[in-house]
């Protein structure tokens, strides 16, 4: 049953999932594909059934990607299309989270949605710990989670407050007055943790408007929600018959008996147990696995049982990750505390194991058999000694889960016709210390401690042992060697920790039999805790007086939110099949360098369904393309990069074309790549436009200066991961060479072009259309052309449709990401922390072509001063060639690299000096009326207003005292703070692209069609046009529509980039309105009474034209790098921010514990839209600076192809306090109605959460009697906090020679 409908599937291919059924056969599509691994969430569906074993009716989610179709007879399949839609009615789930504004580019909402909604099923009434468990599997690009997060609290239990008073760290409603709802918190009335204990001078400054209103959202009944179909209900008591299921190449088989799955795994003995297909799905996927038989244990019911017996619980081996998980917390809770230890870690590591979706499905045995050396519970059922049954035609026998259990990677000494049958978790033992510790080892390693006291002896020998036996080979796969290592040290101190503390706890005390812990190491022994969230946004009420249906300023909702959270929302893939469409895979290089000696298509084409190879020399037009004409269509004799396309495959369905594509052989002769900076600086391999910026007297500034440091930092690269992947849908017409383009791209004019110059034609014949995107981020601004020039090809070629929808791992190894940065400076400064002069190098890389990475570099150039006043500087910017994959535009475009750079140096003067580094920012910031070095004249400059209020609203000075006497009461936690201002400057660098244009309708019937040159990608671009032509116009805004962007209406568009999109469509939108009114004005002065309709029918009747173009271009723009003058950018936009962190010194993991931005947005068009694009910048920044690390080989191979390796930020990464106001009082008139852009600028802020957690390294490392400025390259992940932290266990791990071994990942 796939709900409304039931459904009867005959003919079933075993490698088919639910996700591709469900849109392919079903026509579903508001289940979306943004992985493939079940890592994201974009595809999670409700699946209910009747559980037998449990006798009851149970709903979980699933990841649809993974989960094969046959193993859903008689389930229930709920999707996000069948518990609500705008035709009738939203569900409450998908009203709060459009309304509440945490849908932008909407394409993981309908997982989200679905998510909420399977907790409320089982839940409905949730605490917030509960919601956002619900959400560890799922993630989001583009909201910064704050507003799903704000409008799901509405369906928890005293949802009024976060119930943080009671921790003593503040109310969520503390001193902000503008809260999603006006409630008290609940706090002691006047206490410091009321919400109500407010200055009045204070109050008058804040808004009392709301984003939302929560009293208008219809109520959840959960008596409404549709019952479990009687039909499957019925089936309970029929007895199950083994199913058989044959494909191409695979079969899958469901027993029903356990005799049955025995008979059947003698009979094929290397046939595969899949009960959640989590790890053989991604196997198939991802590693090119085919496995011709599959069985499913799913109905065995030995393996599903579950026992308590006198030695421990007894699961079988098909339990769910989330039913064990079940069992073993109701044992916590009812059972001694003793018994319950191995309970009590199997858990802890439960709650990091994957997203629920996965525990849902994924199978305790299944954990197990693959072996794999990244599991999360095999470790904890080893130590434990678990028993497991196994079963075969021979009988059974138990085995111990020991150091012999494993024999080899992904091997284990299960017999290939054996069966695990059942898993025994044990209880653990009652120990009574009557004279010391009692601590159980294994044999390897009992002699060295045996009748050991508990001390710092035995803590010293137990790590010298562990170091030894630790002693990984340099080129270790995974690398992080020397954090690995450090690691295991470190669990070991935790251990010794938890057992001193306990044995003192058990002799009431310090006693003679172990040594006290110091006060200072407790907290090294705390599991990982985090408080709800708390959050507030301030902004600016509308004026007073201004019209009702006047939408500009108010917190207006996404107008495709609703349809976005009840997947009507259309994306390119979700557009319906043409007659005779073809899909498309790409051919692309596994080399990073190479000559190619042959193409040998041969046996693709016995692959079912294959219809042709499509390459270079199928091309009409030119080869030639890419922004600086360096690249290729399909590479012809040489590829530079593994990934680069050579070839594409064309078949009638996607997963032929995937295995022919597969199947394309191509043989090279490698040649020498370069892939990292440090290469290409020594082979002097660049692009050849090296870009100064000098100012002021450089060498006179160092000589007057009184320190000079010098120094350099790298920053990593970052992969987009829009949840939608790159895709085109190419539909040739048929005459005259036109061709139709669907295409997710934020760049038409450029796809325009350089299809119509592949395929020899004019431009003319080629239409782009864009409805919306899921997610851009740069990323689509110009690296989308390579696929959609691919397929434009293909289409041309063979007649047809052609549709290409890259899987994720394609995306991200083809398609490029942010530049990778290392900085090289050389600053003096006063003792007082002034800066007087600055020598700065930066060089990027690249990657195999040109793109956009002269523009990206000379962005870091106008940025290297962030915001501060250097009177000396001389610059220079190189862009490194690389045999990687071109890297690109990427929200920010070079000027975050330039300012961490910046703020790089500044910590070290602020270090050198010894002078708080807030105090020594604030001295350097520019004044209104400065030149920056660049020349430009800082006009309208509110950064000292920011700087202010961001100190008063995050209680800066005194939070540092409470920082200082934290840290002093903890030795291996530390925590750090830091504010960090951002000046970004608005418009392209390239001066003719400041243009746009619009197309407006109005239809006689007084509705408005308005087009203009921006695209939609979740930014809120649309919303804001519609009320910008609301205001414009004097109409409503439900009066005015915008369908797409398409280069049929609005020619020759710039791209939707660089921040600028609102301000110039937003000028040519009024511009055409304005031309509109101005036709109007006879009318309307002859009927002043007459309503819009009626002046429209006029204006019909009279012949007057109800169309107007208009077109907008910034003025006075230009640089001249030369002679460094002129003006680069129409304004600068401000922000500051404070972030405060809690970094463990032993593992390096941190929390980001709270955060306070202040940002200058001009007058905001729309303050939700501007809050949630500051939070989602400064979210992905977060990534950017703390989290997210591209991982390659030595030759050039992407590691991290996914969301399993690349890790973005998730729910629970967010400050657990996260405030956001909008500065008051600040007009910008050089934009549109007074506003300023806002999707690039904050960004940066993210820095601050970087640079507090290097103030809380320093603080460790004065513990370790080190007090010099120290390097932390970005990003700082958990490797390099805990490398950073040098202590006794670092110095037992030290690292190996550079140079004497191969590594096994390279910095690029």
């Amino acid at each position: 049953m796939i709900k409304p409908q039931k459904v009867v599937e005959k003919d079933v291919n075993p490698e088919t999932t639910l996700l591709t059924y469900l849109r392919r056969k079903l026509g579903l599509c508001g289940t979306k594909l943004g992985c493939g691994e079940g890592g994201c969430g974009a595809c999670t569906v409700m699946i209910s059934k009747y559980d037998p074993f449990q006798k009851k009716i149970i709903h979980h989610t699933a990841n649809a990607c993974l989960f094969p179709i046959c193993a859903l007879h008689h389930v229930a399949v709920t999707t996000v299309e069948g518990i609500g839609n705008t035709k009738s009615r939203l569900h409450p789930v998908q009203e709060r989270i459009a309304k509440s504004h945490g849908s932008q580019c909407g394409f993981c909402t309908p997982g989200i949605v679905m998510s909420m909604y399977t907790l409320l099923r089982n839940k409905p009434e949730p605490n917030m710990e509960d919601i956002e468990d619900a959400f560890q599997g799922n993630l989001c690009r583009c909201t910064g989670y704050r507003p799903i997060l704000e409008g799901y609290r509405t369906f928890a239990k005293n949802s009024s407050c976060c119930g943080r008073a009671t921790h003593g760290t503040g109310c969520c409603r503390s001193k902000r007055e503008n809260s999603m709802n006006g409630s008290c918190c609940g706090g002691k009335a006047n206490g410091p943790g009321c919400c109500m204990n407010e200055k009045e001078d204070n109050m008058t400054m804040m808004s009392s408007s709301l984003l939302f209103n929560a009293s208008e959202f219809q109520p959840l009944d959960p008596t409404q929600e549709p019952i479990f179909p009687p039909e499957l209900m019925n089936q309970k008591n029929k007895q199950q018959k083994q199913l058989c299921f044959k494909g191409e190449r695979v079969m899958w088989i469901q027993p029903t008996t356990l005799q049955e799955l025995v008979a059947l795994k003698s009979q094929y003995p290397n046939a595969k147990l899949v009960v959640g297909n989590t790890e053989v799905g991604v196997e198939i996927r991802l590693k090119n696995m085919l496995y011709p038989v599959i069985i499913a244990p799913t109905w065995i019911a030995e393996m599903n049982a579950v026992q308590h017996t006198e030695t421990g619980v007894t699961f079988g081996a098909a339990c769910t990750l989330s039913s064990v998980e079940e069992v073993l917390r109701k044992a916590v809770a009812e059972l001694p505390s003793y018994k319950t230890e191995v309970f009590k870690a199997a858990l802890e590591q439960l709650r990091w194991f994957a997203g629920p979706q996965i525990r849902n499905v994924a199978a305790l045995g299944g954990n197990i058999m693959t072996a794999s050396p990244i599991s999360d519970l095999n470790p904890v059922l080893m130590a434990s000694g678990s028993k497991l049954t196994l079963v075969s035609n021979e009988g059974k026998r138990t085995v111990t889960m020991d150091e012999n259990f494993f024999t080899g990677y992904r091997k284990t000494i299960v017999k290939p016709e054996e069966i695990l049958l059942s898993v025994e978790i044990p209880y653990s033992r009652e120990v009574i210390v009557t004279k010391g510790a009692n601590v159980m080892f294994s044999e390897a390693v009992s002699p060295v401690f045996s009748c050991r006291d508990w001390n710092e002896k035995l803590l010293q020998d137990a790590c010298r042992l562990l170091a030894g036996e630790m002693d990984l080979s340099p080129s270790a796969p995974g690398g992080m060697v020397d954090f690995r290592r450090t690691l295991t040290l470190s669990f070991f101190f935790k251990f010794y920790l938890t057992v001193l503390l306990k044995l003192s706890k058990h002799h009431n005390g310090p006693n003679n039999l172990c040594e006290p812990v110091p006060s200072n190491y407790i907290s090294a022994t705390e599991l990982f805790h985090k408080d709800p969230i708390a959050n507030a946004q301030l902004f600016q009420e509308v004026p007073k007086g201004q019209a009702a249906e006047d939408m500009v300023g108010r917190p207006l909702m996404h107008v495709s939110a609703d349809k976005q959270a009840c997947g009507e929302a259309v994306y390119c893939d979700d557009i319906p099949h043409f007659e005779n469409e073809l899909y498309l895979t790409l051919v692309t290089s596994t080399k990073a360098h190479a000559k190619i000696i042959s193409i040998d298509a041969s046996e693709a084409q016995s692959v079912p369904g294959f219809v042709c190879f499509v390459s270079a020399k199928d091309i009409p037009g030119s080869n030639i393309t890419g922004i600086a004409n360096d690249e290729t269509v399909f590479a012809e004799d040489v590829v530079t990069c593994v990934g680069h396309i050579i070839g594409a495959v064309l078949a009638d369905t996607q997963e032929h074309s995937r295995r022919a594509a597969k199947a394309v052989k191509i043989k090279y002769e490698e040649l020498k790549p370069i892939v990292t900076i440090q290469e290409a600086i020594e082979n002097q391999s660049f692009f050849k436009s090296i870009k100064k910026i000098i100012k002021g007297d450089v060498k006179k500034g160092f000589e007057e200066s009184d320190h000079i440091l010098e120094g350099e930092m790298y920053i990593g690269g970052q992969e987009h991961f829009y949840l939608e992947t790159h895709c085109t849908v190419a539909v040739p017409k048929g005459e005259g060479g036109e061709m139709e383009l669907f295409v997710s791209t934020q760049n038409l004019m450029k796809t325009q072009e350089f299809v119509a110059s592949a395929l020899g034609v004019p431009s003319n014949r080629i239409v782009v259309r864009v409805k919306r995107m899921g997610g851009g981020f740069g990323g689509k601004e110009t690296r989308s052309t390579i696929l959609t020039t691919a397929v434009s090809v293909a289409a041309f070629k063979i007649g047809r449709p052609v549709r290409c929808m890259l899987d994720r791992d394609e995306d991200m190894l083809i398609s490029g990401g942010r530049h990778p940065f290392l900085g090289r400076y050389k600053v003096g400064f006063m003792k007082n922390g002034k800066v007087k002069s600055l020598e700065v190098s930066y060089y990027s890389n690249g990657g195999n072509s040109a793109d956009l990475s002269y523009g990206v570099m000379d962005r870091a150039l106008f940025h290297l001063d962030n915001s501060y006043n250097i009177p000396n500087v001389s610059s220079m910017g190189t862009v490194c060639k690389t045999n990687l994959s071109s890297n690109t535009a990427f929200r920010g475009f070079g000027g975050p690299q330039g300012m961490m750079v910046a703020e790089c140096w500044m910590s070290d003067i602020a270090q050198k000096c010894g002078l708080p580094p807030e105090e020594v920012r604030k001295l350097n910031l520019y004044n209104e009326g400065d030149l920056t070095h660049f020349n430009q004249k800082l006009e309208g400059f509110t950064l000292q207003r920011c700087w202010d209020e961001c100190l008063s609203s995050s209680s800066f000075h005194a939070r540092k005292k409470l920082i200082e006497e934290f840290n002093k009461q903890n030795r291996w936690k530390k925590r750090g703070m830091c504010i960090i201002p951002t000046k970004f400057g608005i418009s392209f660098t390239v001066p003719f692209l400041n243009q746009a244009g619009a197309l407006v309708h109005v239809y006689t019937d007084g509705s408005v069609l308005v087009t203009h040159g921006g695209t939609e990608m979740g930014q809120g671009l649309h919303t804001k046009m519609i009320q910008v032509a609301s205001r414009s116009l004097g109409i409503p805004t439900s009066k005015i529509y915008i369908s797409e962007t398409s280069t049929n209406t609005v020619p020759n568009t710039s791209p939707t980039a660089a921040s600028v999109s609102a301000d110039i469509n937003g000028m040519a939108v009024h511009n055409a309105c304005q031309t509109i009114l101005k036709r109007l004005d006879p009318i309307k002065q002859s009927n002043p009474k007459g309503s819009w309709e009626d002046w429209i029918k006029t204006a019909y009747e009279d012949c007057v034209s109800l169309s107007a173009t208009g077109f907008y271009r910034i003025p006075d723009l230009g640089y001249d790098f030369e002679k460094n003058e002129g003006k680069p950018f129409c304004y600068f936009s401000y922000g500051v921010a404070c972030s405060e962190v809690e970094i463990d010194c032993l593992t390096g993991d941190h929390k980001n514990v709270r955060t306070d931005i202040v940002m200058d947005v001009g007058t905001s068009l729309n303050p939700a839209i501007d809050i949630g694009q500051i939070e989602g910048a400064f979210v992905q920044g977060l990534g950017l600076f703390t989290m997210e690390e591209l991982r390659y080989s030595p030759e050039g191979n992407l590691y991290t192809r996914g969301p399993g390796a690349y890790k973005i930020p998730a729910f629970g990464d967010i400050p657990t306090e996260f405030y956001v106001s909008l500065l008051r009082d600040c007009p910008n008139s050089k934009a549109v109605y007074s506003s300023k852009a806002v999707g690039e600028p904050p960004l940066f802020l993210s820095a601050s959460v970087f640079y507090a957690i290097k103030d809380a390294i320093y603080s460790a490392r004065k513990e370790s009697g080190l007090t010099e400025p120290f390097r932390l390259d970005s990003p700082a992940t958990p490797e390099r906090i805990r490398n950073a932290c040098v202590d006794i266990f670092t110095k037992m791990c030290p690292s190996a020679e550079p140079g004497t071994f191969k590594p096994w990942s390279v910095r690029v």
